[in-house]
């Protein structure tokens, strides 16, 4: 008997395990993968948006493309999810399934921080980069402040790149010497499971005049004074202001009954919600790491093989690790990149490779691995 595992989400997570999951059975499984989006990009394409010069349209990846043997695709906004009944309900119909995976990412909450929604000064959405590209083309003199709003929040490193990358911009076009670059995140130091890494990025700050407020958020942004208050009552003047906005589970998600304090809880090892048959991968899930596609990605695939061996009724069962990479753009062409194990050992640990133009060449080979593998592109 056919097996229907109904997938929610079709980012990094959702769109690897729908392969995989085709991959392995696509005769005995019945995969049913619903985006209300019709395309996917990559999130680092953002800064590309802003700094290099792509256009949107050239870093979208329509969904129409992503074809595989055993998948299901529907275009659908989902409006109910039923634990219980394993039910979920959508702009077009009912779908019933022996196993849910929620992977439906984390949405942007600008209206928690007083100000954000009515400026629009955030560029972690793809309309929020088009206008902070904007914004950037007519900055050349003042203050630009980048600012993360609450934790946890997707891709940590971005804000740090972003930084990196508005210097070079400014040094291109002559007026560096006439702005001035503050970065705010919430913690410590800019990736807190790499010491290394951390004191890498930090010295990049110092040697390029860049203003580091560690361990504060941004409370409030007010547009008639043109300041971003922070958490312990900080102001900073800004005439360039580049948010990143609090983060929070889809509202469908919360209603369904599966999220705690915000996010769907999960057994890191398996993935398995309170519920039985539900899983959660991805932002939208507590899973023991940071909220990024290369552990969406990984999860996945670890359970990919739980479902399959569950499917079948015997089998060896994926363990999630919690480890993955992440490229970390430092201006001039070059790139570093972390290696960070979260779950095997009692503290994350990550390891630092320093900033090199070769290393562009992996993270090209990041992306066009899986522009092929998903969407069966060569270029």
């Amino acid at each position: 008997m056919t097996s229907r595992v109904l997938v929610l989400g079709a980012g990094f997570g959702g769109l690897e395990l729908a392969t995989m999951l085709s991959e392995s059975t696509a005769d005995a499984v019945e995969v049913t993968l619903i985006d209300k989006a019709d395309a996917f990009v990559f999130g680092y394409s953002k800064l590309d948006v802003m700094f290099r010069g792509a256009e949107p349209d050239s870093v979208r990846l329509p969904y129409r493309e992503f074809v595989k043997p055993g998948v299901r695709r529907l275009q659908e906004t989902i409006t109910a999810i039923d634990p219980e009944a394993r039910r979920v309900t959508t702009d077009a119909g009912t779908h019933e399934a022996d196993a849910i995976v929620v992977a439906l990412g984390a949405d942007y909450d600008l209206a928690a921080t007083p100000g954000l929604a009515e400026s629009g000064d955030e560029f972690y959405s793809f309309a929020g980069a088009e206008r902070m590209r904007d914004a950037i083309a007519g900055f050349s003199r003042g203050n630009a402040v980048i600012a993360v709003c609450g934790a946890p929040f997707k891709c940590p490193p971005a804000p740090s790149e972003c930084a990196l990358m508005l210097h070079d911009h400014l040094i291109a076009r002559g007026v560096r010497d006439d702005c001035k670059i503050t970065l705010v995140l919430p913690f410590g130091r800019p990736v807190p499971p790499s010491p290394e890494t951390s004191e890498a990025l930090t010295t990049a700050f110092a040697e390029r005049g860049i203003e580091f407020v560690p361990g504060c958020k941004v409370a409030a942004q007010d547009i008639a004074r043109r300041v971003v208050v922070l958490d312990d009552g900080a102001e900073l003047p800004y005439d360039l202001f580049l948010g990143v906005p609090k983060h929070r589970a889809p509202e469908v998600v919360v209603e369904s009954g599966l999220t705690v304090d915000g996010y769907v809880p999960v057994d890191s090892a398996t993935l398995e919600s309170r519920f039985a048959g539900i899983y959660a991968i991805g932002d939208v899930a507590t899973q023991g790491t940071p909220k990024a596609g290369v552990f969406a990605e990984g999860a996945a695939r670890a359970l990919a093989a739980s479902l399959l061996a569950r499917l079948r009724g015997g089998g060896e069962a994926g363990v999630h690790s919690g480890t993955g990479s992440c490229y970390i753009e430092f201006g001039g062409g070059r790139i570093g990149r972390v290696d960070i194990d979260f779950l095997s050992g009692p503290a994350p640990t990550g390891t630092y490779q320093a900033p090199s133009v070769a290393l562009r060449a992996d993270k090209q080979h990041f992306g066009a691995s899986r522009r092929a593998r998903w969407f069966g592109r060569t270029s």
